[in-house]
């Protein structure tokens, strides 16, 4: 025996002049049209979906688009990102979507509007977490969203695909160990980033682990960019103990490693051994060959993209957290400690 949907139990007219707009006004935001202020959207969502409308929101036309959005798009460890969400978005017949909003924490206020009038299958995004009012519009909207490397720690309600963070750091530590290094240094990210934090305490974890000394001025926060990873390895290099082994939290801030030893006339690994982080491609091409942790950046936003199609088609009755596994890959850039 089938049963017929229940209804809203007021009228949209009511709805409207509760939410206090007209009801051209409430028509618009209830057929996702972009021309209503957010703040005004945001209350008549709300009222919409209290009274039962959100069923009917969800039926209106919506694009085969899956939208990535980043806070910077500069860096190759962006583009191993990208080829993994448009490996998925093409298998299914969609299309990719970039944005460029904000800060590494959350996107900037105007790109919710601008994402409600796309009505994208759902969202990818490259941060720490969303604001409860960004997410309380795509909900309302039916647009699913999943967080992929999170900067910082998700809300428990938020989907999200991370790695190994803490095991990547120790890893990378336990190898210079056994290689006779002592006096190793860390260049991580940002302070207020989760991922920078855990490969710091895998460091920790490494260095207790062996009975070694841990001196504050080897950790170093940086930017995962060449540039921040050059600064603190002249200051690393300037100490009156300098490291004989250097862990950088990404590639990038790796390749400054070897940059600032180019220019001391360090040799490596001879006279210093560097590893890395992410294994992006060109990892493989400078010379040294980079020792370097495996991200598998490309299958995080693979499995990232698989997660929010599946919430879009209902699939899934909670939002899944998972991290992916690291691995070291041993190149040319280390070596044991010359005696």
């Amino acid at each position: 025996m089938s049963t017929i949907p229940t209804e809203p139990r007021v009228t949209l007219a009511a709805l409207a002049a509760e939410a206090g707009v007209s009801l051209a006004t409430a028509s618009k935001v209830l057929n996702g049209r972009p021309d209503v202020a957010a703040a005004t959207r945001l209350r008549v969502e709300s009222l919409l979906e209290r009274n039962g409308y959100q069923r009917r929101a969800a039926t209106t036309t919506r694009s085969r688009l899956i939208e990535l959005v980043f806070h910077e798009l500069e860096s190759a460890w962006s583009m191993e990102l990208i080829r993994g969400v448009e490996s998925v978005a093409s298998e299914r017949g969609m299309s990719v979507v970039l944005t460029e909003s904000g800060t590494r924490h959350a996107p900037g206020s105007e790109w919710l509007e601008g994402v409600l009038s796309r009505r994208p299958v759902g969202v990818v995004l490259v941060f720490s977490d969303l604001p409860e009012q960004f997410r309380s519009a795509l909900a309302a909207r039916s647009i699913p969203f999943v967080i992929v490397d999170p900067a910082g720690d998700p809300s428990p309600d938020v989907p999200a695909v991370g790695s190994a963070n803490w095991a990547g750091g120790l890893a990378a530590v336990r190898h210079l160990i056994e290689l006779g290094h002592r006096r190793i240094a860390a260049i991580t990210g940002p302070e207020d980033m989760m991922c920078s934090l855990a490969r710091i305490d895998g460091y920790r974890s490494a260095m207790n682990a062996a009975g070694l000394p841990i001196r504050e001025e080897w950790i170093r926060f940086g930017d995962f960019h060449l540039t921040g990873g050059a600064r603190h390895a002249a200051d690393l290099l300037a100490l009156d103990e300098p490291p004989t082994a250097i862990f950088a939290g990404s590639d990038l801030q790796a390749l400054g490693v070897l940059e600032t030893a180019r220019t001391l006339g360090m040799r490596v690994p001879d006279d210093l051994s560097v590893v890395g982080y992410d294994d992006i491609p060109l990892a493989s091409w400078v010379s040294p060959r980079l020792t370097t942790v495996h991200q598998p950046l490309m299958e995080m936003a693979k499995e990232a993209t698989r997660l929010v199609i599946r919430l879009s088609e209902g699939q899934l009755a909670s939002p899944p957290r998972m991290d992916l596994a690291t691995s070291l890959v041993v190149r040319e850039s280390t070596a044991a400690l010359a005696r």
